[in-house]
């Protein structure tokens, strides 16, 4: 693991649920045997010192200027080996201890000390276009958790991820890249309009991102949350927070099932007249508990790694097991398919999925995710995006549907098309869109 900014960042930004999920009897015994007991041992040491203090300053500066010698002359014989390594593997600076003691400084004095920038609006002059047929658009914006695009069916896994969807019209991107490595990092920048390249998180929680400027274009919003919070991202809009301490059948006490947010979607959705776009936030393929993600009737592939120590599972269960967490997250996308059918009559109805980052299972003895960018594995950062709406939705928003689907093996598309291409597929106007990065733009008839 490195400690580095995003790590620290991690660490900060989690709960109570998913710290515990990686608490299992292998990491308390690693804790005590390597950690603790040790640390008694070397407590019981005796230290004999000298008694001539000036001596001890001596020695200790005599090694010092003989360490500063030897780096001296590796320099001065190899430098050029050492030059190309230190520029080609920038990462290397954050392995170094204590590495960890500087990033928690500055990320406490980055969150909690330093002054915060001016909030900025943003889309204040977004409007909506009018559906030919008149009709309001309901759209719903599912947030996946640790979905990879290696692992999805669409994108040439083959084993069959997908099989709810199937026959029901999904367009899946096959070249995505993600943000970040983890979702505190991913989450508010692919909502922004910032892309990764230029992405600045303190700017980023100062101004307005994707949900606001739809909301200033007067169409209702909801955020609906069961994974690991927010991160800032729904703070202007209205927010469930689903509570793991449920009675539904759907909860453990330490986390929920997603098929909880369609518990009360009906009644979520006729509670507002007019557009609307509804962001369900999933807990998906969180891990290392994965088995916990689904319930034992949806999972296709077995046997699998049952426990969160996932280094006493074989590779194959816990392939097995991240495998049965995207089976039942595509479930989930039928059944929100299923009820957004059933509102057509009233709505021209949308659903977009897109994944905030992948997870390593094993590949170059990497596991889980949070990789720093530079060094992060495709694993980890290349994510699937699946888009659904009918042929009416496509010719009562004046674009092409063929023309989309021909776009699914573009390459070089990312999260920084998410803030445009959500705005373009809904009809929002606004000079904060870029069209060069809305997948849509080119496919809009004239």
């Amino acid at each position: 693991v490195m400690f580095d900014y995003g790590m620290i960042e991690n660490i900060f930004e989690t709960n109570s649920s998913e710290a515990f999920s990686y608490l299992n009897m292998s990491s308390i015994l690693y804790f005590i045997i390597f950690g603790v007991l040790p640390s008694i041992f070397i407590f019981k040491v005796k230290i004999v010192r000298s008694q001539h203090l000036l001596k001890e300053i001596f020695l200790r500066i005599s090694l010092v200027l003989f360490a500063i010698a030897g780096i001296g002359l590796i320099a001065l014989f190899f430098y050029k080996d050492y030059a190309s390594v230190g520029r080609n593997n920038s990462y290397l600076n954050k392995m170094i201890n204590p590495a960890h003691i500087f990033n928690s400084v500055k990320y406490i004095n980055k969150t909690y000390l330093t002054e915060p920038l001016v909030y900025k609006s943003i889309g204040e002059d977004a409007t909506l276009e009018t559906a030919k047929n008149g009709k309001p658009t309901l759209m719903i914006l599912m947030i996946g958790e640790t979905a990879r695009s290696q692992n999805t069916f669409y994108n040439g896994y083959p084993r069959n991820t997908n099989p709810y969807t199937q026959g029901m019209g999904i367009i899946s991107f096959q070249e995505v890249s993600s943000c970040g490595t983890a979702t505190a990092h991913s989450l508010p920048c692919m909502f922004s309009n910032m892309t990764r390249g230029n992405y600045n998180k303190q700017r980023a929680n100062q101004q307005d991102n994707l949900l606001d400027v739809m909301a200033h274009a007067g169409i209702n919003m909801l955020w609906l949350e069961n994974d690991n919070g927010d991160k800032e991202v729904a703070k202007n809009i209205n927010k469930i927070n689903i509570s793991a301490n449920s009675d539904s059948p759907f909860c453990d006490g330490s986390s929920c099932y997603d098929e909880i947010l369609l518990a009360d979607i009906d009644k979520q959705i006729k509670a507002n007249n007019g557009n609307q776009l509804i962001a369900l936030h999933i807990i998906g393929s969180h891990g290392p508990t994965y088995w916990k993600r689904y319930p034992e009737s949806k999972a296709a592939f077995k046997p699998a790694c049952n426990r969160s120590d996932i280094e006493n599972c074989s590779d194959q269960e816990i392939m097995n097991v991240y495998d049965n967490t995207l089976v039942y997250t595509d479930y989930i996308i039928s059944q929100t398919i299923l009820k957004l059918q059933q509102y057509s009559n009233d709505y021209n109805v949308a659903l977009i999925y897109l994944s905030d980052h992948g997870e390593s299972l094993g590949e170059n003895g990497l596991y889980l995710h949070g990789a720093p960018y530079a060094v992060a594995p495709d694993e980890q950062t290349k994510v699937p995006w699946f888009m659904w709406f009918s042929e009416d939705y496509a010719q009562e928003k004046g674009f092409n549907k063929q023309c989309v689907v021909n776009k699914t093996t573009q390459k070089g598309l990312s999260h920084d098309n998410l803030f445009h291409t959500v705005l373009g597929l809904f009809g929002v106007k606004t000079a904060a869109k870029d069209n060069s990065l809305d997948i849509i733009s080119s496919c809009k008839l004239k």
